[in-house]
């Protein structure tokens, strides 16, 4: 009998897409467990193989086990985060743990373990080229980080606990968007739109349209509280956006993320002691290139002491500014980012109206795509006629050399269906099997606020950038081992790739060629590139205390016993300890920090972008003392030892390769503004 679940039949799409006509929520659930049997299924073969553990039958084979399951997890968790309905997200709160369970189960495989310590033991005696040395060493840790060396009761209980959070994290993350959906501040009258911009006002009218209601509505899409809270001369309306922006998560009710904050970091606590280390932090840390909590922390340390004083230098001039405007100086957090915007237009003579006409969404998608092609010879062809699982998904082949290298899906713009923030993603990474190389299917996710044109500000375009920068890294893979390639690396360094990217955007070079009025088509002028570049830092104290007090907060917090944790409660004691700024807030708070607690990829490791960043600033110093933006030969070694090297050489290696020795950290603390120009 033919196979009536689209999911499980071939998908003869162009390029393997998913073929999203055919399918509805209730394939899933089916689907999963069929893949999860088919996948049991290969584990056991390789189990039973009578055959002496080898590389080929044990290591290879289990880096290619399971490819249906791959498929459709990975489909499911973008229409859950791009696409999401009532019914995904019931079966996202169901499939979660299945699929934790499902992993977990091999990663506690007494006899699989077996043969994969066969393999790790002899592999130095194997012959085995850099590559499968490589792969060899990370299936081996990957299990020992699973739980594999567990035993008795212990092995047990360590399923239970993945399962659990599985399922928790999944919770966290559909409370927060419940929040964002509900809230809507609602501006019916003239006088509520006072000093927003007229883009902005567009935007906000566009939101109440799309909610059946007349006026302007402000959402906790960031790309419309955002720009509020710097334009908005209505502090009252500041207050409230910020503070519902605040809140999400810590409501009390069905979406209240406090409870499940402590039930998380209590499995997460016991998780590292069953591994026998005293912390989640100190367990977490081990598989990174910091290493250690205390590595971490010390370089965000050395940063938020200087960081902090330059957020003073800025209160000051912000108190002033609102003396002189016959503003409160009381300073509260909603306040700061209008303050700091009419400061910003006074010192550089800059104003989102006269900016955001140069960058447009489209000129915006030229600019990254040109320079992906004068760094790294790709060319980028639109294709109108490929599956997408929203009209809004613009769809590209990827050319390389003549080659088709993959294939690049842009979804750009806020749904309330979709998930707050920017991300990459993929339908399949890249991997070479029996030589052919399998074709990577990349997505990249942005909230922007869709208008005639779209229009973006500068923060936006550095977005684009940076997320392209993480899709370049799927994309150029070239790899053998799936295990092993695209965005598969360690955590703190997986942010290098999209954020030297970033560089690219403030760039004369790059602005004088693609940033055009939108109505004229005239370029941007020179006199206010070097405006854009002279503010480069401005209000960079603030930005980086928002951001290092997440991080300072999330290695304490994973270095605490939770057993009686009150998530308000510490958050607050230990902003206090590290001398946080009353006026400043974090730029998330616990209770809808996802990157913490709507999975475990960042737990611990929040730390990670001023980590990458240190390699980033200091990487593309390589460029500038080149002499050439596209200096061939620096692009061509950023290529081969960081884009296209993935996971298969150890990333300080790599990045020795590519820059020649160690990073160092002077670059990004001058980039930063954080040191006199002449350090």
């Amino acid at each position: 009998m033919p196979e009536t679940n689209p999911l499980l039949r071939p998908w003869n799409t162009p390029f393997g897409l998913p073929p999203y006509g055919d399918l509805h929520d209730e394939h899933f659930l089916p689907a999963i467990e069929t893949a999860m049997a088919e996948h049991r299924a290969e584990i056991a073969a390789i189990v039973a193989n009578p055959e002496p553990a080898s590389y080929e039958n044990t290591i290879l084979a289990i880096d290619r086990s399971g490819q249906l399951l791959q498929k459709i997890a990975l489909l499911f968790s973008n229409l859950a985060g791009s696409a999401t309905s009532p019914s995904i997200q019931a079966i996202e709160l169901t499939l979660n743990p299945k699929l934790a369970a499902h992993q977990t189960a091999i990663a506690l495989d007494a006899g699989l373990f077996a043969r994969i310590e066969a393999v790790h033991a002899d592999r130095h005696q194997l012959g085995l080229d850099a590559e499968s040395l490589r792969l060899t060493e990370r299936v081996h840790l990957d299990f020992v980080l699973s739980g594999a060396r567990l035993a008795g009761p212990q092995r047990a209980r360590y399923a239970a606990i993945v399962e659990q959070l599985a399922g928790l994290t999944a919770r966290f993350a559909q409370n927060v968007l419940a929040d964002e959906a509900a809230f809507v501040l609602h501006l019916e009258r003239e006088s509520d739109l006072a000093g927003l911009p007229a883009d902005l006002r567009a935007a906000a009218a566009a939101a109440a349209k799309d909610r059946g209601l007349e006026g302007w509505v402000i959402t906790l899409s960031r790309s419309l509280v955002s720009p509020f809270l710097s334009f908005s001369s209505r502090r009252d309306l500041r207050q409230r956006a910020y503070e519902a922006w605040l809140a999400r998560g810590e409501h009390e009710g069905e979406h209240d993320n406090r409870p499940l904050i402590r039930e998380i970091l209590i499995l997460r606590h016991e998780q590292a002691q069953l591994h026998g280390y005293p912390t989640y932090a100190d367990f977490i840390l081990v598989d990174t290139m910091a290493g250690t909590p205390d590595a971490a922390r010390a370089l965000l340390e050395r940063v938020w002491t200087p960081a902090r004083s330059r957020a003073l230098e800025e209160l000051e001039a912000l108190r002033s500014l609102a003396a002189e405007l016959g503003e409160p100086t009381d300073i509260q957090p909603w306040d700061w980012r209008y303050l700091a915007e009419k400061l910003r237009q006074r010192r550089y003579q800059l104003d989102d109206a006269e900016i955001k006409p140069y960058f447009s969404l489209e000129g915006v998608r030229a600019a990254i795509f040109d320079c992906a092609a004068r760094l790294f010879g790709i060319e980028m062809r639109e294709r109108a006629d490929l599956p997408a699982y929203h009209p809004d998904v613009r769809s590209f082949e990827v050319h390389r050399n003549g080659q088709l290298i993959g294939i690049f899906q842009a979804d750009d713009f806020a749904r309330p269906t979709k998930q707050g923030g920017a991300w990459m993603s993929e339908l399949r990474g890249q991997a070479r099997i029996d030589g052919e190389r399998v074709l990577p299917l990349v997505l990249n996710n942005n909230n922007f606020n869709r208008g005639e044109p779209t229009l973006l500000s500068f923060d936006d375009v550095r977005t684009m950038f940076h997320e392209f920068g993480h899709g370049l890294h799927g994309l150029l893979s070239d790899v053998g081992p799936a295990r092993l390639a695209g965005t598969n690396v360690l955590r703190d360094f997986v942010e290098l790739p999209s954020q030297i990217m970033e560089n690219w955007a403030l760039e004369p070079e790059v602005l004088r060629r693609h940033a055009r009025h939108v109505d004229t088509g005239a370029p941007i002028p020179d006199a206010l590139i070097e405006r854009i570049r002279a503010a480069g830092n401005f209000n960079k104290g603030f930005e980086t205390v928002e951001y290092l007090s997440c991080a300072l907060l999330d290695l304490t917090l994973h270095q605490t016993d939770p057993a009686d944790l009150d998530p308000t409660a510490f958050e607050a004691r230990e902003l206090a300890r590290i001398g946080m700024p009353a006026e400043i807030r974090m730029r998330h708070r616990l209770p809808h920090f996802g990157h913490l607690f709507a999975g475990d990829g960042y737990s611990s490791r929040y730390y990670v972008y001023m980590w990458a960043e240190v390699l980033d600033a200091d990487g593309f110093q390589a460029f500038k003392e080149a002499g050439r933006l596209f200096d061939a030969d620096t692009a061509r070694r950023l290529l081969r030892h960081i884009f296209s090297a993935g996971n298969s050489v150890p990333p300080a290696e790599a990045y020795r390769a590519f820059r020649g020795r160690d990073p160092v950290v002077e670059p990004l603390l001058r980039a930063r503004g954080l040191l006199p120009a002449e350090a």
